[in-house]
């Protein structure tokens, strides 16, 4: 199916030579030379994609872009701006517009920006599939949940993947923040390039721009030969700065420039080299407060804050809690090859009620400190960390702190236990007294991990 594209251009000649230009690369065009004419068009005709001016007759660019995205929201829109117009331009990026085109601009630029537009939207229809399935699912690229705030977390990363804007993911130690950035990458155009990451906190401050950037031979003592830097192994892929807080700041000004210009120049170097970089950064601080303290500044975060993602801390989501369990056990069993790996109900109790500071991490390594102390392949409480073992066995599952679906989970869990231990683990007698077939009870002891 040939694409339509309006094009809305006041200047005759540049609107016949696009208009030649694309409609000889296969596509249907429809010309305006106003912003009357544009909007008059948005609201009769369905286009994919919508060239504009900036500053037009009668109606400008941005009232184009806000018609078309409240008449048209998957049509994409590409402003053709002046140079003194391009922080405008930014901002139409901001607020809904695809991309811009600073004036003058070749015929093989235009059809650039117009592929790269038809690949975004034919990769959105993909993940508008990908987030309907998703609906059904509690696991997404490896990251577990089924809570409201999860679910959201999933759409933003299912919403940012596909295109290339900077995105700040934002919580505490062990929330995932990684993970999040790992799907980002595999969910991109760009999943098939490098994927570099730094941990800005792990790099001593005077190898930071080295590190970075690179160094030709001779900058330094010790610089026996040129070496390239993240940025040069990343190019054409992702750079994820974990702990972005972290970066001193005296390279901070350094990095916002490279941001900007999408070039670097080596330590000890004068050549610039071109990179193409898609960049995502992670932080457990709070960057505000950073700024106010005088430790990151302030024109850096708002260049990399363009879209935020907030990992919830898991005292925050305790109906995760046990879709993790049940995830880390399948995984340990696997890992060390203990395919009678079990809790006991009073270890599933403890794990459920406790707080972690540490979040999932913290759940993580408890339940694989317990599956190598389990000889006998039960894990119990005297299996779990000290600080989680003084927590009462007694827990309910009708808590406050469990969906109503957790609780379910739990409380069957307990009856199925229960059962068990009434008819001395026959599980016949179990199928019986539950009232259920000896082939759901043979599902339920797999999917609850009971022995």
């Amino acid at each position: 199916m040939r694409r339509r594209i309006l094009i809305i251009e006041d200047e005759p000649t540049m609107r016949l030579g696009m208009s030649h230009f694309l409609v000889s690369a296969g596509y249907d065009v429809n010309l305006c030379e106003d912003g009357a004419q544009g909007l008059s068009a948005i609201r009769n005709e369905n286009y994919s994609l919508i060239i504009t001016d900036l500053k037009l007759p009668h109606h400008d660019g941005l009232e184009i872009l806000k018609a078309a995205r409240s008449l048209s929201p998957g049509t994409g829109v590409i402003i053709i701006t002046a140079y003194a117009d391009v922080k405008t331009a930014v901002q139409a990026i901001k607020d809904g517009a695809f991309d811009y085109i600073a004036k003058p601009f070749s015929n093989e630029e235009l059809l650039i920006a117009v592929e790269r537009f038809l690949k975004f939207q034919r990769l959105e229809d993909e993940v508008k599939y990908l987030r309907e399935s998703l609906k059904e699912r509690i696991g997404f690229e490896n990251i577990i949940g089924v809570s409201p705030v999860m679910k959201d977390v999933f759409d933003r990363i299912a919403s940012v993947a596909v295109t290339d804007v900077p995105v700040l993911i934002q919580g505490e130690s062990g929330t995932g923040k990684e993970l999040v950035a790992n799907a980002i990458h595999r969910l991109s155009q760009r999943n098939d390039k490098p994927f570099i990451k730094i941990n800005c906190a792990a790099i001593p401050e005077n190898l930071f721009e080295s590190e970075l950037f690179g160094h030709e031979k001779g900058a330094f003592t010790g610089a026996a030969e040129t070496r390239k830097g993240k940025f040069e192994f990343a190019d054409s892929g992702t750079i994820f700065f974990d702990e972005i807080g972290d970066i001193p700041l005296s390279l901070q000004p350094k990095l916002l420039r490279v941001l900007e210009d999408n070039t670097i120049t080596r330590l000890g170097g004068n050549a610039s080299i071109r990179v193409d970089v898609r960049s995502i950064y992670g932080t457990s601080k709070n960057l505000k407060e950073c700024i106010a303290s005088g430790t990151f500044r302030e024109e850096l975060f708002y260049r990399i804050n363009v879209v935020p993602i907030t990992m919830p801390a898991l005292r925050e989501r305790k109906e995760d809690v046990p879709y993790l369990i049940d995830h880390f056990l399948k995984h340990f069993k696997d890992k060390y090859n203990r395919v009678d790996l079990t809790i006991s109900q009073s270890a599933y109790d403890t794990l459920l009620s406790y707080n972690y500071p540490g979040n999932v991490r913290e759940l993580k390594h408890a339940i694989e400190r317990a599956a190598i102390l389990s000889k006998d392949g039960i894990i119990d409480i005297k299996h779990l960390p000290d600080e989680m073992s003084g927590v009462s066995d007694k827990i309910p599952c009708i808590t406050e702190d469990l969906s109503l679906e957790a609780s379910i989970r739990c409380f069957e869990r307990q009856k199925i236990i229960k059962a068990l231990n009434e008819s001395g683990g026959r599980k016949i007698d179990t199928a019986n007294t539950l009232g259920i077939s000896r082939k759901v009870l043979w599902k339920k002891l797999k999917e609850y991990g009971i022995e």
